[in-house]
């Protein structure tokens, strides 16, 4: 069941895209407050080789995921390392699925997981946020790492149950 709608993604993009360099940075505040697992998962990038613009990429998915999250009427429980090694694992245990498969069946598989996924409009997002910056096609251990930290914080929020606001 997706509880992020079309509609508060879009309005997170373009929040997002109208915010000037110093909401943004407060922003980033907000998510270390709010998320710093979230946050910290994007940060440690510098260490996988990630360059500012590979980080500014993932950063940019961040954002928005937390945008719409505060916007979905929701409160949601913060995400612990724990809770993210999991979604990684199942990620990871996603791709090693894949290998190997035709093309089609490889398509197969993503449709259906697609399809499926708790989150698919914010995964929808990510993949098309990905594919727009070329990182899709992995061409460096850093984009690797770039591409896993993006979708695994859609796996965090489809993994996460939030409460009702009050």
């Amino acid at each position: 069941m997706t509880r992020i709608t079309q509609a508060v993604l879009a309005e997170a993009v373009i929040a997002l895209e109208r915010m000037s360099t110093q909401e943004q940075l407060r922003l980033g505040d907000e998510v270390f407050a709010r998320q710093p697992n979230l946050l910290s998962s994007v940060v440690v990038l510098r260490r996988m080789g990630a360059n500012d613009v590979q980080i500014g990429i993932a950063l940019h998915v961040l954002f928005v995921v937390w945008l719409a999250m505060k916007s979905s009427g929701l409160q949601w429980p913060v995400i612990t390392e724990d809770d993210q090694d999991i979604c990684m694992q199942r990620l990871t245990a996603r791709v090693r699925f894949v290998e190997g498969l035709s093309p089609e069946l490889v398509r197969q598989a993503a449709e259906q997981h697609t399809g499926e996924h708790g989150e698919r409009y914010l995964l929808a997002f990510a993949y098309g946020h990905l594919r727009e910056h070329g990182v899709l096609e992995v061409k460096s251990e850093a984009e690797k790492y770039v591409l896993l930290c993006a979708l695994n914080l859609v796996e965090c929020i489809a993994y996460a149950t939030p409460r009702k606001a009050r």
